[in-house]
C-alpha cells in the first residue's frame, strides 16, 4: 500500500510539472502557486531590485528588466552575450532550465525577459499571468530573502531566429513570405506623434499596438486568451515569418509573447524605431 501511495504521489508530481510546461507560454497564479516547492523551478523577478527587495514571490531571483538592455539609458538594444552569460551563470540558469518571469501585473516588462530568455537559447520560459501585485492581494507566499543558488555552467549562445536587426527587418520589408508589424500606438504609426526625429512607420509595416494583446479587468492585466488573440492576428498568416517593432524594443515583447503562443515565427527587433526613424538613409511611410 505504502509503495502505491509513494507512486501515486510521485505520478501526480510529474504530472503537474509537466503540465506547468505544455503549449501555453504562460502560467496563473494558483498553478505557480502548486509549483513553488518544484527544485527544478527557477522563478525571475524582473522589477527593479528595489522592488524585489522589499517584497517578491518566494523562492523567487532578482533578474531586473534593466540587465535585458545593453544600455537603457541610449536606446532597447539587447544585453551583450558576455553581459548575459555573467548574469544567467550568477542565477543557476542553464538552457534547460524550467523558467518563470513575472513583473509588477503590467506583462510588458516579464514578456520583454521572456524574449530575451529566448534569444539566448531557453525553450521553457513561461510567464506568469497578472503579476506581482495580483499574487500579493491574494496573499500568496512572499519572502524578503534571495534563494541561494548554485552557479550554472552556461554558456551564450544567439537564436537568431527571435532577435531581428536593422539589416533584418529591411529584408523583412522586401520578402513577399515575411511581415512587419508596428506595435507603438496608432498615433506613432501614421506620424502624428515619434520619439525619434522622423514621423511615420517602417514600410509595408501593419499597425497592432502592444496594448492590444492586453486585457485588464478590476485593475488586473492578463494576456487575451487564445481566441480573442486568433481573433486579433487573424490576417496575419501562420506561414510567414513575423518581424515586430516599437520604440526601443520593449512593449513589442507583449506582441512577441502572443505571437509565439499562437504558433508564429516571429522575431523582435531591438532597436527598433529609435534606430530607424533617426537613420535618415532608410525609408519611411506615413
Amino acid at each position: 500500500m505504502k509503495k502505491i501511495l509513494a507512486l501515486t504521489c510521485f505520478f501526480i508530481v510529474a504530472v503537474l510539472s509537466q503540465s506547468t510546461f505544455s503549449e501555453s507560454l504562460r502560467i496563473s497564479p494558483e498553478q505557480l502557486k502548486q509549483q513553488l516547492s518544484n527544485n527544478k523551478l527557477i522563478i525571475l523577478d524582473a522589477r527593479s531590485s528595489e522592488a524585489y527587495q522589499a517584497g517578491h514571490i518566494a523562492g523567487a531571483a532578482s533578474f531586473p528588466v534593466s540587465l535585458t538592455y545593453k544600455n537603457q539609458k541610449l536606446n532597447g538594444k539587447i544585453s551583450q552575450p558576455a553581459a548575459i552569460q555573467k548574469n544567467f551563470r550568477a542565477r543557476g540558469i542553464s538552457k534547460d532550465s524550467q523558467v518563470i518571469v513575472y513583473d509588477n501585473g503590467d506583462l510588458v516588462d516579464a514578456a520583454r525577459l521572456f524574449w530575451v530568455l529566448e534569444v539566448y537559447g531557453l525553450t521553457q520560459v513561461k510567464v506568469l499571468d497578472h503579476g506581482y501585485d495580483d499574487w500579493l492581494n491574494k496573499a500568496y507566499p512572499i519572502s524578503l530573502k534571495a534563494p541561494v543558488t548554485a552557479p550554472s555552467q552556461y554558456i551564450a549562445t544567439l537564436n537568431h531566429k527571435r532577435l531581428a536587426s536593422k539589416f533584418t527587418t529591411q529584408l523583412a520589408t522586401r520578402n513577399k513570405n515575411q511581415l512587419v508589424i508596428d506595435a507603438r500606438s496608432t498615433s506613432d504609426y501614421i506620424g502624428d506623434t515619434s520619439s525619434a526625429k522622423r514621423f511615420g512607420h517602417i514600410p509595408t509595416a501593419l499597425s497592432i499596438p502592444a496594448s492590444h494583446n492586453i486585457s485588464t479587468i478590476e485593475g488586473v492585466a492578463s494576456l487575451k486568451p487564445i481566441s480573442q488573440l486568433t481573433e486579433l492576428y487573424r490576417n496575419i498568416p501562420k506561414d510567414k515569418k513575423v518581424v515586430i517593432y516599437c520604440a526601443f524594443g520593449r512593449v513589442s515583447s507583449a506582441n512577441y509573447l502572443a505571437l509565439r503562443e499562437l504558433g508564429y515565427d516571429v522575431s523582435n527587433y531591438d532597436a527598433s524605431w529609435n534606430e530607424w526613424g533617426n537613420d535618415f538613409k532608410l525609408p519611411i511611410e506615413k
